[in-house]
Parts: C-alpha cells; structure tokens; sequence
C-alpha cells in the first residue's frame, strides 16, 4: 500500500514535471523575444507563496503538479485589443509568436529524445523475450492461419514489406491502421532441420476496428515464450512437483509436440487426447487420439457391455457414461479390432479419427496392439480402460542453463541453440517402453504428471477462501446479466474455466535487454503517436480507448512498480505525446496560436479578439468535454479491475 502510493505520488510528480518543463519554454522564449511575463506559476490552484522578480510574479501553487506561465496580451485588457498591448504576446511579429508557440512542444520533444539517451547509456531495459521474438508461440487451431500449416515455433521475418519486429507491431496495427496485415516467414521442422516460407493474410473481419480489432488478432497468434519452471510459493505439492521437475528447468516439448508458450502448453494439457505407445507389425509408434466420455462414442449394446465389465473388474465406481475411453474398440488383450464414431469436441459426428498437422496423431488400424497409456505400460484391455481415468502429461525440460538476459538482438538465436532436437525425439520414442530413457545430457523426460482443476489443487486455507470469494463474486456478476444467451454462454465459460486443467506450476518467461539507439526509440515513439492521432481524427480509432489525466498517471505509476528506466521511458514517452498534441491546430493549444500566427503573416491583419473568441470559445468546451470524457473511461478501466 505504502507503495502504490508512493509510485502514485513519482507518477504524478512526473506529469508535472513534464507540464512545467513545457511551460519554461514558453517562458524562456518570450522573455527572449522581448514579451512581457506577468506570471509564472509552479504548480495550480490557491497560491502558497509568491514573490516577484524581473517584474515577473512567481508562485507555488497548493497543487505541485505543473504549471503554467502567463504573458502579457493572451486576454484583452479594457478598450484594448490584445495587438495593442505594449510587449504583449500579440503586440509582437508573427514569427516571434511562433517561436513562443513552438518553445513549449520542443522541449518536451527534445527532453524526450534526453531520456531515451539516458536509458541507452544506462544499458536500456529488461523485457520478456516474447516482446520482441519473431517466433510464433501460439495459433488458434479452428483460424485459417493453422489451416495454411503455420504452428507454433514457425517464424515471421516480414510484416508487409518491412521487416518484422516484434508482435508489438502486428497487435499495434491491428489497433491503429485499416486493412489487411500481411505476414511472411518460414514454418520450421526443428527435427529434420527445414524451413519452408509461407505468406499470410491477417484478416480478422472487415467490420472490425480498433480495440475489436487488436483482440481479434490476439485471439488467432500470439508470440513464443520461455517456459522455465519456478515453484508456486501457494501450494505445498502439486502435479507438477511430482515429476522431478526442478526450478529453472525449461519445458520444451509435451505430448507430442514441442512447445513454445504458456498459452499453447494450456492447450495441450487441456486437450481431449491421450498419449498411446502402440505396436504395428513388430514397430512401436507413438500416437494422441481422442481421449472421449463412453457417452460420446457411438458403440453398440454389445461393445458397451464389454467396457462395462472391464470397469468391474478393476472396480471403476461411479457413472459409466463418464467413463473415458477411445474411439476404437478394443479386444481384452488390448488389441485394436475398428474404429468407432464419436463426438467431437465442437458437438460434430465423426466416423473416425482421422491423421491430424501433426505428426504424432497417426490412426490406429486393426491389430494394433495397445502397450502403453500415457507412459504407462499395460496389457489388457482393462487396463487401458483404466490407464483412461486419469490424464497424464509427458514432459521433456532442458536443465542446466541459467537463462540470464540477453540481448534482444540475439535472443531468437539463442531461443533453441542449445536444444539437441535429436536426442529429444530419442527420449520421446522410449515412452511406454521397456527401455525408457529418463535424461540425455541436459535433456530430462520427467514422469508422467496428472494435471488437476484448480478446484483439485492443494492450496492454502487463505487462498481457497479467497478464490471462492473470487468465484462468488463472478457468479453474482453473472446473473445480473440481462440477455439470456450472453448468461448462458457467461455461465458455460465460467464452468469451462473451473474444470481446466493445470500443472500447478509457475513458468516464466525469460528476460532480453532491450537497448536500441535514441534514435530508433525516439522515432518509434514518435511513429506511434502519429498513428493514434490519425486513427482518432479518420475515426477508426474511439476515442474511449485512449487516456486522460487519471490513465496517463496510471502508466507512469505502472512505469515506476518495474524500475527506474521503466518509469523514465514512460516519462519519454508521455512528453513525445503532449509536445505532438501540443501541436495540433486547434485554437486552444499551441498549435492555434501558431495557425493564427501564419494568417497574419499572410492577410497582413492583426485578428481582433472577438474574432479569436468565436474560434477559441467552441474549442474550449469540446476540449473540457473531452476530458471530461477520458476522464470517465479512466475511472471505469480502473474500477473494473476491481469488480
């Protein structure tokens, strides 16, 4: 708490740093044209102390967050017109204003570009890897992306016709700019060594914009990460502690496919499969297939009694139509005899299973023999019955390698350096076999590990009860919601969500150092920028999407909770924004002044303040409007977060 408001305080004192510096250049560059400085205030509202110098009243205000400077002529004053001021802000040449108008923006432009200096030299910021990888860590598998064959681990290298930088740059121009986003790279077979290139299409929906947008895309690619096992400080045991897993291993590959994020490994540890070693004319294979409830298969009375009697003889308790089981029929002696229709997991028939993308998802075919379930060895028909019951998880983790930062211009290179693809798929073979191979240098297969609901997981007394209040609330959220399918659905994926599967355990991602040049991130920053502002004013861009005051202040303090350079980045990157902004030619800010400025240079007529406030005026409530308006969208995101 004492920090949160700490890094509130940093944050906001950060802000106000940026509105003063803004307001000196103002002050500086008057003072230098020869304007007339009445105040400078550090600081808003009542003032605390004030004292006068150069004929210039300074103050503090009891608010110590920016400021504000005050030049002679900005107001008419009596009869006068502002032109007619002596030294005012009007009285003097257009260009001169100019220069007073532009001050401000510049040096919150140039003391941007001075922080991103400062964070090159003081060795740039530690990132996660998946900022800025070019490899895929994860594909939605009903997208048209993964039916082109691109997965997991394959590597974009160009986004339209500029090189690809990060997914950053695919999920921002999802958000900022129309059209479609084409992609082009290599989908790599890291066992035989190929690459094979590929060019797609990003193109979530014509209709979408904005925000809508950017989590279409979110939901169809993400980016790979490290997955490096660090114990849940929550949980006395869990699965995964089991397995002989130990903090710092890496997981690399799970059944059957190699894995490259957080996301895709919850996709296949939830998958409706099961991991079967299986024995074909005197050749062991390994095989996923549907791993289905007997409810689901379409069998006879005859082929379900069998099933059933197998069930008493290992003393199975419980509904049968629940029982797990494959979509084959199987012989006592744990032979394949034909496959069976089923259900899949999308509620459609399916008369067989058929050979899926990967490799490790072969059919079985008559006189197949069975010899294995999840690693574990069987020898009848009963016993893969029962093997069925409980999920099991094969896992491969590389040991050994401390993962310190890297550079991030190297960290796709040293992604999969040390990994010797071949003696992986050497442990992978001995699975279910009499000559299982636990470990191959610094390759470990840990023991099969049965992943639980969070339910199921051995946690706290204080975590349980904070999670169950968590659950309660969720439920009330629910049902307070109007439309009956949206409630339905709300309720299904809250019931989904309790019974996914989990191993337990914390896997981090692993640290690069982000340090381009100045150059590189002021212009990044500045391009960014740009972009949201034509979004906003084409209109493919809502405004309530973007933040105000309340918004700004979160960031920086988010900025502060990482560090230092974190918190200066931010700062840099707020002043890049409120110089730009500054600069629009809206009357009210100093982009106006400039535009006015120009006409008067050009008509040869000063502009007479009742024609200034006809322009101003509207400006003034729209822009308090808006604010107002941010304001509110702050507020909202923040309280959501809470409720």
């Amino acid at each position: 708490m004492i920090y949160s408001l700490l890094y509130f305080l940093l944050a906001a004192l950060g802000l106000g740093l940026l509105v003063f510096i803004h307001e000196l250049g103002h002050y500086f560059m008057a003072r230098k044209v020869g304007m007339r400085v009445e105040a400078f205030s550090v600081g808003f509202g009542k003032p605390i102390k004030t004292w006068e110098r150069d004929g210039v009243k300074w103050q503090i205000g009891m608010i110590p967050f920016g400021g504000y400077v005050r030049i002679a002529g900005m107001e008419k004053k009596g009869h006068l017109e502002p032109h007619e001021i002596e030294d005012g802000f009007y009285g003097k040449k257009p260009w001169a204003r100019i220069k007073v108008a532009l001050a401000g923006p510049v040096v919150n432009i140039v003391f941007s570009f001075l922080v991103f200096c400062v964070i090159w030299s003081l060795g740039g910021r530690e990132k996660p890897f998946a900022d800025y990888t070019k490899h895929i860590g994860w594909v939605e598998n009903r997208s048209d992306l993964y039916k082109t064959g691109v997965r997991p681990g394959d590597e974009i290298l160009c986004y339209g016709n500029l090189p690809f930088e990060g997914f950053s740059q695919l999920l921002s121009s999802a958000f900022l700019d129309d059209g479609v986003q084409k992609i082009s790279g290599y989908k790599i077979n890291y066992f035989e060594n190929l690459s094979t290139p590929f060019s797609y299409e990003v193109n979530p929906g014509k209709d979408l914009k904005g925000l809508e947008k950017y989590a279409a895309v979110a939901s169809i690619i993400n980016p790979a990460t490290y997955l490096i096992y660090r114990p849940d400080g929550l949980m006395a045991s869990s699965p995964v502690k089991e397995s002989g897993i130990l903090p710092g291993d890496r997981v690399i590959w799970v059944d059957g496919e190699l894995v490259f994020s957080r996301r895709q490994l919850t996709d296949v540890v939830n998958r409706a499969g099961t991991f079967l070693t299986v024995e074909r004319a005197g050749r062991r294979f390994l095989t996923r297939v549907p791993r289905l409830q007997i409810r689901d298969l379409r069998m006879n009375k005859e082929e379900k009694a069998e099933l059933e009697d197998w069930s008493h003889e290992v003393g199975l308790q419980g509904d049968f139509s629940s029982f797990w089981f494959i979509p084959y029929n199987v012989t006592p002696s744990s032979e394949v005899e034909y496959a069976v229709a089923y259900i899949n997991e999308q509620a459609k028939e399916q008369k067989q299973f058929e050979k899926g993308f990967s490799d490790f998802e072969i059919p079985l075919e008559p006189g197949d023999k069975i010899v294995a379930v999840d690693g574990v060895t069987i020898s009848s028909g009963a016993d893969l019955l029962t093997g069925l019951q409980v999920r099991r998880v094969q896992m491969i983790v590389e040991r050994g390698d401390p993962y310190p930062p890297v550079a991030w211009e190297e960290a796709d290179q040293d992604f999969t350096k040390g990994i010797s693809f071949p003696d992986v798929q050497k442990l992978i073979f001995s699975i279910g076999t009499d000559k299982r191979v636990s470990s191959i240098g610094n390759l470990h297969l840990l023991a099969p590990i049965a992943p639980k609901p969070f339910s199921a997981l051995p946690l706290s007394a204080s975590v349980q009860s904070k999670r169950e209040n968590a659950l309660s609330e969720q439920k009330k959220q629910i049902e307070e919601i109007k439309n009956p399918k949206e409630k339905v659905a709300a309720l299904r994926g809250l019931e989904e969500d309790q019974k996914r599967l989990l191993l337990g355990g914390i896997f981090e991602d692993r640290k690069v150092l982000y340090n381009p040049s100045p150059v590189t991130l002021f212009g990044g920053v500045f391009s960014e920028t740009w972009k949201t502002i034509k979004a906003l004013f084409t209109g493919y861009l809502s405004p309530k999407y973007m933040s105000g005051p309340v918004g700004i202040v979160g960031a920086m303090q988010y900025g502060w909770t990482l560090g230092l350079k974190e918190a200066l980045f931010w700062i840099a990157v707020i002043s890049v924004n409120l110089g730009i902004v500054n600069l629009l030619p809206v009357p009210v800010l100093d982009g106006g002044h400039i535009c006015f400025a120009l006409y008067e240079a050009v008509t040869k007529k000063p502009i007479k303040s009742k024609t200034m406030e006809k322009f101003v005026f509207p400006f003034v409530i729209l822009i308090i409007i808006f604010f107002v308006y941010l304001t509110y969208q702050d507020i909202v995101r923040v309280v959501s977060r809470f409720f």
